[in-house]
């Protein structure tokens, strides 16, 4: 079991990496888990969400955004349709941080 000081102090340092409303559920599991996974999830790379919106802002009719999330077939449709005319690309500005967010906390929870 993990102490408390150690389990806020990953909190912190990374929730701007997973969603908000899914914080306590990552807490409780961090609760149960020993040192040696601990250790291993702090290997983990996470996506960071600022980035992927810049990305996706700058670049996102190519599809280099979702390329870098690990959604290969939506990157080819948007490389291959100019962002289906430019809608998907304007869809991903609102939604594309929270998609990250969601990559970042799924590959956590794969590993816990």
């Amino acid at each position: 079991m993990l102490d408390q000081q150690k389990i806020d102090m990953y909190i912190m340092t990374n929730q701007k990496y997973y969603p908000e409303e899914k914080i306590i559920y990552l807490k409780d599991k961090l609760r149960t888990m020993d040192d040696e996974k601990f250790s291993l999830i702090s290997t983990i790379e996470l996506k960071d969400p600022t980035t992927l919106l810049l990305v996706s802002i700058f670049l996102g009719v190519l599809g280099i955004d979702r390329f870098m999330l690990g959604d290969t077939g939506m990157g080819i449709l948007k490389l291959l349709t100019a962002g289906c005319c430019g809608i998907l690309v304007i869809i991903d500005w609102f939604t594309i941080s929270k998609k990250a967010k969601e990559v970042n906390f799924n590959k956590l929870m794969s590993l816990v």
